[in-house]
């Protein structure tokens, strides 16, 4: 239904003042600046035994937290709606409501409840997805928490992975379908992250998934599917394959892409583009594809050491594919992620379909980019065909 200011105002007010709302996710930022929070999330918490709402600004390289009384919070919620983001997520006890501020009048939407409940907390308390001292079975099976849910010492920064990751997943809830989602996850590995996805969503949002874990080692996608029988992860499944010759994603809401070696992300991400998919996550590994190529006179004394070559090849890889993605319809943030096992790379591409973004523009800015250091990336050969001409 279109609604007015006034109702957005209204329903805001109404959910903050009843006590029904259990969460907020402010995202689609209208103004593109790294100083500026891409997505504001909001919780209730009890401070001093009184409610509060507690506003957590994510950027780029930080997060801030505000805390504010019940009337502010409504102020300050409504008036982000109007000024700073498009696109907003009320998860309440009856319901979820998606507010869309873009052009012309507010829409809301309302769609079954995905956090009916929550529970107060105080606010020194580190809020995780996945908290401590409540057993997880596949983090049991993996040996990160004891039966018992205590995290493992030696195994608390995995833990801290896994509750980062699924922090970046909860970022793209708008973005997705309602309904049963399918997700695709090329080259799982061990999947600590691909369990993690099936208990986000089924588990913390009560959704039906279908998953499929994609990975080249026959033995390691055996044990994966006795792991996921054990723990009876009903939806989640995994397959022996390679990710340029796989061909079913048709119907796919979202392709994750972590830790796929050098040109192997490319292939993931030509595949996911071509078969439209709605939102990418990738964390690329080792990038050496563009180390040989990089050529530019100015950068010649930054260029003929090889150590910093081989970081700003990596940098410029993935600056390259977030511009690419850009130009055949994605909107695109290049997020840090925390170190994950085996690999130094922090960096998460996480690219949402948008029809109607300015497609010429980012291709030029890609070319130019392209020319002035001498480079044909294998993700640009990869789409030419899907490229503005």
């Amino acid at each position: 239904m279109t609604l007015d200011d006034a109702d957005v105002h209204a329903l805001v007010r109404r959910l903050v003042t009843e006590g029904a709302l259990t969460g907020v996710t402010l995202s689609r930022p209208r103004r593109s600046d790294p100083s500026r929070p891409s997505r504001i999330t909001v919780a209730p918490v009890e401070v001093g035994n009184a409610l509060r709402y507690r506003f957590t600004a994510h950027r780029v390289t930080r997060t801030t937290d505000e805390n504010l009384l019940p009337d502010a919070a409504v102020l300050r919620l409504v008036g982000l709606l109007e000024t700073d983001f498009r696109q907003g997520l009320f998860q309440a006890v009856d319901a979820d409501w998606q507010v869309l501020t873009g052009r012309g009048k507010p829409t809301i939407l309302r769609r079954a409840p995905s956090r009916p409940a929550t529970t107060l907390v105080h606010d020194r308390t580190k809020r995780r997805l996945l908290p401590e001292g409540t057993p997880v079975p596949f983090l049991v099976e993996l040996g990160v928490m004891t039966p018992a849910g205590k995290v493992r010492a030696s195994r608390y920064d995995k833990f801290r992975q896994v509750n980062r990751f699924l922090e970046l997943v909860e970022d793209i809830l708008p973005s997705l379908p309602p309904g049963r989602l399918r997700i695709v996850d090329f080259g799982s590995g061990r999947s600590y992250l691909t369990f993690a996805l099936h208990h986000l969503f089924t588990e913390i949002h009560g959704r039906e998934v279908e998953i499929v874990g994609l990975d080249l080692r026959a033995d390691v996608v055996d044990e994966c599917e006795q792991l996921a029988r054990r723990v009876g992860a009903d939806g989640l499944r995994f397959e022996v394959g390679d990710i340029a010759g796989y061909a079913a994603l048709a119907g796919t809401d979202l392709v994750v892409s972590l830790h796929a070696c050098d040109t192997a992300t490319d292939d993931a991400l030509d595949r996911a583009v071509r078969a439209a998919v709605p939102v990418i996550l990738a964390v690329p590994c080792c990038q050496h594809e563009l180390m040989p190529q990089l050529e530019n006179e100015a950068l010649r004394p930054l260029l003929r050491h090889g150590i910093l070559r081989e970081r700003l090849a990596a940098e410029v890889t993935d600056a390259a594919r977030a511009h690419l993605l850009g130009a055949v319809g994605y909107d695109v943030q290049v997020v840090e992620f925390i170190e994950l096992e085996h690999t130094s790379k922090n960096v998460l591409l996480r690219a949402v379909l948008r029809p109607g973004r300015d497609r010429d523009k980012t291709f030029a800015e890609y070319r130019a980019f392209a020319v002035a250091l001498g480079i044909d990336p294998a993700l640009g050969r990869l789409l030419a065909d899907r490229l503005p001409q």
